[in-house]
């Protein structure tokens, strides 16, 4: 059943109960199986209403896509207490990110699976919001360098791809915590920390590991 129609409802709470709507319904039926009059019914408003705020399906996707973009990467910042030691900064930032995702799991799938594997369009929507993602992190490992009085900075291109593989890691990570009963979001962020945080001490500290040189065998 929608909720209880109220005409005087303000054009942006209404809007904000469309998407709601949408988030859930692109979320656990996927874009191509989800209808608008779906999405109209759980929102409890009328079909031409919703293409009237929101144009069509595709716009509807894609405002999904920014909102919850946006509140991704806003629970992430305001998770980190840049006054906080550097491993500090980084482990709330990680519990920031887990908590978001397993409380709007609809939302996660939505960035996750269904705007990457819809067109173009929709996948540079959350190709600009993992970048944000990435420079943010990449803030994160500069100030665990300075942290360790190393030389001022790691090579650009060191740090863009731990940065990189931070965040592939949290993404598939989060993926895989929601899809596992049980597993809370403090126990994904200290699996990733584990996993991550022992690399870059010992980078900090000048110890980092070297591959073997190469030799021929027979």
């Amino acid at each position: 059943m929608g909720a209880v129609k109220n005409k005087r409802m303000p054009r942006a709470v209404r809007e904000q109960q469309m998407l709601d709507a949408a988030v859930r319904t692109f979320g656990q039926r996927g874009y191509r199986a989800a209808s608008m009059d779906e999405i109209a019914e759980l929102a409890g408003v009328s079909k031409p209403l919703v293409y009237l705020y929101l144009n069509s399906k595709e716009d509807l996707f894609t405002a999904c896509i920014r909102r919850e973009a946006e509140a991704l990467t806003t629970a992430v910042r305001e998770g980190v207490n840049p006054r906080l030691p550097a491993d500090r900064q980084l482990w709330e930032g990680l519990r920031a990110f887990f908590t978001h995702t397993a409380r709007n799991p609809d939302a996660w799938a939505v960035l996750h699976l269904q705007a990457r594997t819809h067109g173009e369009p929709f996948a540079a929507e959350v190709a600009a919001m993992r970048e944000e993602m990435v420079t943010f992190v990449t803030g994160l490992i500069l100030v665990a360098a300075r942290e360790a009085r190393r030389d001022p900075s790691l090579p650009e291109r060191e740090v863009a791809g731990l940065a990189e593989a931070l965040v592939g890691a949290a993404e598939a990570l989060a993926a895989w915590a929601n899809a596992t009963p049980g597993l809370t979001a403090r126990q994904a962020a200290a699996t990733l920390m584990n996993f991550a945080w022992s690399g870059l001490g010992n980078l900090m500290d000048g110890h980092p590991w070297t591959p073997p040189a190469d030799v021929s065998t027979l």
